[in-house]
């Protein structure tokens, strides 16, 4: 009885090992499970980037010895359209992923290719490209800057699919939403409650805002609470309505897209 009782528990369980083959994926590949919803996309990022050794500007933006990442006049670091009217983006991929991780990268990136004229394309010969790496954060310069530039999103925090297209959005040129020169409209910055060695990460750039609405669901906004002093208060409370949500982990928003999309004239 005994002997039977045990020969239907193992079979109950590769069973259900077998009807769950992610399962064991996720343990091999180290693949990230979902945040839970409350974890927005700053809170993760800024957690992970805490101690980084790159100098890094508003939590991930990387600055070059050659240029301040936050300078982008006159388009100057867009990438360039071809004759056919897309924009080629090379890329290539470290092995330190696992081949899941590296299956959702490619799958956030497609995503900019069925919405926008933005192609990431595996690196051939192109002398400027974007090299995504498994470093020590989660962060990128902005927009192109000549030659190999660097995607950081570290393997056990940050492949995840808002923080690629958020790194992936700062590669194309996009600055964070709660920096745009008109934010003050749209959300009040709580100065009492954010670190004082924190404030030049909200300071307004001159933003080229394409004569588009301010999203709170952009993917490149902050969380309520980034660079508190205090666990728990706001830094960012959106105005009128304080109860709108932002700081998103999902993707693109559709407003996200459009800018892209005028940006690059796709």
């Amino acid at each position: 009885m005994e002997g039977q009782l045990t020969c239907t528990i193992l079979a109950l369980l590769l069973s259900f090992s077998q009807a769950n083959p992610l399962m064991d994926l996720q343990i091999e590949d180290d693949v990230q499970p979902e945040d839970p919803e409350h974890v927005d996309i700053t809170t993760r990022i800024l957690q992970t980037n805490n101690g980084s050794s790159q100098v890094l500007l508003e939590g991930d933006l990387l600055v070059l010895n050659t240029r301040n990442a936050m300078i982008c006049y006159l388009n100057s670091c867009l990438w360039k359209k071809s004759a056919n009217g897309l924009v080629e983006v090379p890329y290539v991929l470290s092995n330190d992923f696992s081949n899941v991780q590296k299956q959702l990268i490619e799958s956030a990136m497609r995503d900019f290719s069925s919405l926008t004229c933005i192609r990431f394309v595996l690196r051939g010969t192109q002398s400027d490209y974007i090299s995504i790496e498994n470093l020590d954060g989660c962060y990128s310069v902005l927009g192109r800057t000549g030659g190999k530039q660097l995607v950081s999103l570290n393997k056990y925090s940050c492949v995840y699919y808002g923080i690629i297209q958020h790194e992936l959005n700062h590669a194309l040129g996009f600055y964070h939403e709660h920096t745009r020169s008109d934010r003050d409209q749209y959300v009040r910055i709580n100065w009492q409650y954010v670190d004082p060695s924190q404030y030049y990460n909200f300071e307004k750039q001159n933003t080229n805002n394409q004569n588009t609405p301010y999203d709170y669901g952009s993917v490149m906004h902050y969380g309520r609470t980034a660079f508190t002093i205090q666990y728990g208060m706001e830094t960012i409370t959106p105005i009128p309505d304080p109860t709108v949500p932002i700081g998103q982990m999902n993707g693109l928003s559709q407003m996200d897209v459009l800018r892209i999309n005028k940006l690059y004239g796709c």
